[in-house]
């Protein structure tokens, strides 16, 4: 078909670009794509040639799903695979195009290598929803920084249980211990008297909270 000024109905326009002649009513409402002519009765006409112009925008592929596990380095890696499936079974039955990434560390880690990829992904603008088990399964403190993030970038954000995780209060006594470690560390040396008394207390508390 030659695109040398052949101006062209709306239907044969739509068919064209391959989409519905609602879409082209629709992108000239918004501004999008404005027909080239109208006939003395008011029909739009379009030019075949100028109908990609430089700088109109079409429809913008869906951007993919990405699917988030982690678990800590302390649990099994089965438990790992068990969150995974979870994640899997559900956005298939959503129908969505999806990428599972996971982590296996603790959720005061800021730099495990799942995490910087999903981060990397949303601020390139490269995810259009995020799935995640529970919220702590992303982080155990700042989720709420990450969320803003996926707000600001049109990151729709889906968590599939709302309530606590089954390993939440052990999860958090080993991550307060970790916590300590650090701090301990930093205060006294690590491998000062102090230190070393510190933590055998925190873990014998930590120990009974898990009784």
């Amino acid at each position: 078909m030659s695109l040398s000024r052949k101006m062209v109905s709306i239907g044969e326009a739509a068919e064209f670009l391959g989409v519905a002649a609602q879409t082209l009513r629709r992108w000239e409402r918004e501004g999008r794509l404005m027909p080239h002519e109208r006939t003395p009765g008011g029909r739009r006409r379009y030019d075949l040639a100028r109908l990609r112009p430089e700088g109109f925008r079409g429809p913008e592929a869906p951007r993919p799903t990405i699917a988030y596990a982690r678990v800590s380095s302390h649990d099994p890696k089965e438990d790992l695979e068990r969150q995974k499936q979870v994640l899997e079974r559900y956005c298939a039955r959503q129908r969505w195009t999806f990428e599972v990434i996971s982590d296996l560390g603790s959720g005061m880690n800021y730099h495990k290598k799942g995490l910087k990829k999903l981060l990397d992904a949303v601020l390139d603008g490269k995810v259009g929803r995020l799935v995640i088990t529970h919220k702590d399964r992303l982080l155990r403190f700042g989720a709420e920084l990450v969320f803003a993030i996926c707000e600001a970038k049109g990151v729709e954000v889906v968590i599939l249980c709302q309530g606590e995780d089954t390993t939440f209060e052990e999860d958090l006594a080993k991550d307060v211990l970790e916590i300590i470690t650090v701090f301990s560390a930093r205060l006294y040396g690590a491998r000062s008297r102090k230190s070393q008394k510190l933590l055998e207390g925190v873990r014998a508390a930590v120990e009974a909270a898990q009784c």
